[in-house]
């Protein structure tokens, strides 16, 4: 009776960082993870990643498929979904992510590369990159090439 049951393998669960709390080392679950606490070091994810207002991560990785940031995040993010950066995010690191939103008031500091994460071109490793100082723009009386 007991050998005719089939096994399901267990769902993958929701982790959670409470408020306060503080986590030291490399993070990575196989569900969902929501951080209302700090954590210090790389996260991943095979669910989705909400990082709360109270929320901080501080590492080199931050990976998960939907990546919601309302708190603070220093950290290269790869989002194999979509990253959403609400009004209170602040993230400094890069991001790899297939699709991003950016909501007024977040800030950011990084590259950003809506490429898949395997793609070969991905960012720029040379972080001395100079930019011009000023830029001129044709005249709407010239022609342009």
């Amino acid at each position: 009776m007991f050998f005719n049951r089939k096994s399901s393998a267990p769902k993958p669960t929701m982790t959670y960082l409470g408020s306060g709390s503080e986590f030291d080392g490399n993070l990575k679950t196989a569900g969902d993870l929501r951080v209302d606490g700090s954590v210090r070091g790389n996260v991943e994810a095979n669910g989705n990643i909400e990082i709360s207002v109270e929320g901080a991560i501080e590492g080199s990785e931050l990976r998960g498929h939907n990546i919601l940031v309302y708190g603070r995040v220093k950290a290269r993010v790869i989002a194999s979904g979509k990253l959403t950066l609400s009004n209170t995010a602040h993230l400094e690191g890069d991001v790899v992510a297939h699709s991003l939103q950016i909501d007024e008031g977040a800030y950011y500091l990084g590259y950003i590369s809506t490429q898949d994460e395997e793609s070969p071109t991905l960012l720029p490793s040379d972080r001395n990159l100079q930019l011009p100082e000023s830029v001129s723009m044709p005249s709407s009386d010239q022609p342009s090439l």
